[in-house]
């Protein structure tokens, strides 16, 4: 089975096309691939399948196994997979996702290949139960919550899945490692949540460090960009389109008034292709 790796801003993926499905033992598989010591080592394992609604369809399982309902940096990466490889020759692609539904994407191609793309990520969802959470809420901003006798308030959103916000004065000195796994868990979030570390630097201008659920710290996370600037909006922080500088990169994200659609731009990049002994 051929695979390609390919990374948006340092969150990387195993892409692999042209199954007519998802395997059955597609959690098995991640798990195994995913693995960076007797892997070939990524975040994610990521299918790109046939889709009756879209171009393509795109199925993601996290490193640990478990599927992702969406994933920003993933869906730059297939968008760049399939116009590079000449599966489809236009700039204007649509993409099917379990969570978001179909998703548009430009294409910003130089000499031929893609370099970055402008992905509307749809409308995000503020309602408490919808995220999900726990709370019976039309929204959760800069609510408290106590982990382990510390207090965080967070802001929470779906972008597609679940996501909570928590603004720090320093992403860098924040213990990521201890407080991104019992954030990821809190019975607030029945199916876990992504969590963002955020520092505002000014109204156009942010630092994020993620933890993403099911895969732990990453370089990057395009959905949690997304709301990351969502959250920021809500709270008065900034404006409605910022730079948003992660780990791996810079992403830009823009909140439109007009459709309340949040549309990132990104790069998208290939390491290696290879083949994997099944």
């Amino acid at each position: 089975m051929e695979f390609t790796k390919v990374h948006g801003l340092g969150n990387d993926f195993i892409v692999i096309y042209g199954e007519p499905e998802i395997p059955a033992d597609a959690s098995a598989l991640a798990v195994k691939l995913c693995n960076r010591y007797f892997g070939i080592g990524a975040d994610g394992l990521v299918y790109i399948l046939p889709s009756a609604k879209a171009d393509f369809m795109m199925r993601i399982i996290n490193s640990d196994g478990s599927e992702a309902e969406q994933c920003g940096n993933a869906i730059r990466c297939i968008a760049k997979y399939v116009y590079d490889n000449g599966y489809i020759g236009r700039e204007e692609i649509t993409i099917e996702t379990i969570g978001a539904g179909v998703q548009k994407l430009h294409l910003m191609v130089q000499d031929g290949h893609v370099c970055k793309v402008r992905v509307d990520m749809g409308e995000p969802v503020l309602d408490g139960l919808s995220v999900p959470t726990t709370m019976e809420l039309d929204s959760i901003v800069n609510q408290p919550i106590i982990v382990d006798g510390r207090e965080f308030r967070i802001t929470a959103l779906s972008m597609g899945n679940p996501h909570c916000v928590i603004y720090v004065d320093d992403v860098d000195r924040l213990d990521l490692l201890a407080w991104g796994p019992k954030l990821e868990a809190y019975p607030l979030f029945p199916r876990k949540t992504n969590v963002e570390f955020v520092k505002v630097n000014s109204r156009i201008h942010m630092d994020m460090r993620v933890w993403e659920r099911g895969a732990g710290p990453t370089l990057a996370c395009g959905t949690g960009a997304c709301a990351t600037l969502v959250s920021s909006v809500l709270n008065g922080l900034t404006e409605r389109c910022a730079t948003i500088s992660l780990a791996g990169g810079d992403l830009i994200i823009e909140w439109d008034e007009t459709d309340n659609h949040v549309y990132m731009t990104g790069p998208a990049e290939v390491v290696y292709k290879g083949t994997i002994a099944t």
